[in-house]
């Protein structure tokens, strides 16, 4: 059986830069936007301050970071509304 010299084409980039470059050329996404930064940091403190109500066996500390956590999903939300988020108006380069 016969191979094309295409299938046997080496696709790999010539050296590391290459590779480097071609990972920094995407386009903002992936939760690389203020919107999903202030969303995960809200509620990574939300889940501190219920780690910290369960380790003193505080129902009120508990539910509390709870309510954190679900208000930084909320913020999360709104900023993307708002044009924070992937793709949105407040993101694009205004030529300047």
């Amino acid at each position: 059986m016969s191979t094309n010299a295409i299938d046997q084409q080496d696709t790999k980039p010539e050296n590391a830069a290459e590779v480097h470059a071609s990972i920094h050329d995407e386009t903002i996404g992936h939760g690389n936007t203020p919107a999903a930064w202030t969303c995960v940091l809200i509620m990574i403190a939300g889940a501190l301050v219920s780690s910290i109500g369960f380790v003193i066996a505080s129902m009120l500390v508990f539910i509390a970071g709870l309510v954190v956590v679900a208000l930084g999903l909320v913020v999360g939300w709104i900023m993307r509304k708002a044009g924070y988020g992937v793709g949105g108006s407040k993101l694009k380069n205004n030529g300047h």
